[in-house]
């Protein structure tokens, strides 16, 4: 008899038009179309047609992140929108700001469509999480989780592909490239629109922000998920244009075997965590994050820089076990709720994180990723006081050094 998580969900015997995780992946996969074809040519476009430096991209990265802090104020429009319509209007958002980017190579043009772009990535992103929490059953989650990472790959993966041909075959413009690849995302949330029904809520959600105590573990995992991760998203690839001179063929089709990586292991990575659990799966990510920040650090060769960076990524499927892990201790009414609050936390570092790591670039390159190394030790101690079988209830658990010191206190009267 097959064991309870293997089973096949009743949800798959649905026809695909009622099955709420595929249209999680058809908007998953119009999100990640549109921000790979932004982001592959973005340092390119910044150097190139707006004369960017080094501490001009971490301002513009900074800038990025504005929406995402401000990602709390989400709970506030589901008092106007459903979920599933916010998050296909966000949709929308983001490819008309991912359609007009290459129409203004200034340093405020820039600013001001990367704001929209933003705006729409972070409130999609934002509802995804909440959305998937509330559809996937808690035993399919990661393997779930990791699925939507694959298509999300493959989505980038065709970006990236489209890229790299219009770039260095076809001799195809900026503007024009960012003008294809912002259209087919307007179009793939029209599709997802009238392609399915509205899914309801399985569990009421509360239409108020959601801040608890017993979830401060959970946040404080993803206020350094955020932190690290603006290091290696504003400064890998920036490394590669400015130490090894790649062009923008040369990072999109780095970024094309990133991608061939995510889509052969991310869904596999999922079901790990479902056999591994969540402490033991962030902590094997956070040593091996370690260790990759610390290559970077000191990287010459540029086909070493390139295995770190599609390192990092598959180490970024790991990050799964932080959603995994507040869907087993959360209220399920909280889902909805909370997304916005963890979108705000992660933010709070990126907001500023890439300004003054831009101006620490332009002294050594070197000490900002030990920066990221640093981090990633702060998370691995994080991820030791995750419980081996986390509910709610019983959200952490005391580090063994410090467990016969807390049993021989003595409550005061």
């Amino acid at each position: 008899m097959l064991p309870e998580s293997s089973r096949p969900s009743p949800t798959t015997k649905r026809p695909w038009r009622r099955r709420p995780e595929v249209m999680l992946v058809l908007m998953a996969s119009a999100s990640a179309l549109a921000f790979a074809t932004w982001s592959v040519l973005l340092n390119n476009f910044a150097i190139e047609r707006a004369a960017f430096d080094g501490a001009d991209i971490g301002v513009l990265q900074s800038l990025r992140e504005v929406p995402g802090f401000l990602a709390f104020a989400v709970v506030f429009l589901l008092l106007l929108l459903a979920e599933q319509a916010l998050a296909l209007a966000s949709l929308v958002l983001l490819g008309l700001g991912v359609m007009v980017t290459g129409f203004f190579p200034s340093y405020l043009g820039l600013c001001v469509t990367t704001l929209a772009m933003s705006l729409g990535y972070h409130y999609y992103e934002t509802l995804q999480n909440s959305l998937a929490l509330q559809w996937f059953e808690k035993e399919r989650a990661p393997a779930l989780l990791g699925r939507l990472i694959a298509a999300t790959s493959l989505a980038s993966l065709l970006a990236y592909a489209l890229v790299y041909a219009a770039i260095e075959l076809l001799k195809i413009d900026f503007r024009w490239v960012y003008l294809v690849g912002g259209c087919a995302t307007v179009a793939l949330a029209m599709a997802a629109r009238f392609a399915f029904p509205a899914f309801p809520a399985k569990v009421a959600q509360r239409k108020q922000m959601v801040l608890r105590r017993r979830y401060w573990l959970y946040y404080a995992l993803v206020f350094m998920s955020g932190a690290r991760r603006q290091i290696f998203v504003v400064f890998a690839a920036f490394l590669m244009v400015e130490r090894f001179g790649f062009d923008a063929a040369a990072i999109a089709l780095m970024f094309l075997v990133n991608c061939l990586a995510n889509i052969l292991f991310a869904e596999r990575i999922g079901r790990l965590i479902g056999r591994w659990g969540e402490r033991r799966a962030l902590t094997f990510e956070y040593i091996g994050l370690i260790l990759v920040f610390a290559g970077y650090a000191f990287v010459d060769n540029a086909a070493l820089a390139v295995g770190l960076y599609i390192l990092d990524h598959l180490f970024f499927a790991l990050a799964i076990a932080i959603e995994t892990y507040f869907q087993k201790i959360a209220d399920p009414a909280d889902f909805a709720g909370s997304a916005g609050v963890a979108f705000t936390i992660n933010h709070v570092a990126a907001v500023g994180l890439p300004v003054v790591l831009g101006l620490l670039w332009l002294v050594s390159p070197a000490a900002v990723f030990l920066c990221g190394s640093a981090m990633a030790l702060a998370s691995l101690g994080l991820a030791r006081l995750v419980p081996n079988a986390p509910l709610l209830g019983h959200e952490w658990q005391t580090p063994r050094f410090a467990a016969p010191l807390l049993r021989n206190e003595r409550p005061s009267s």
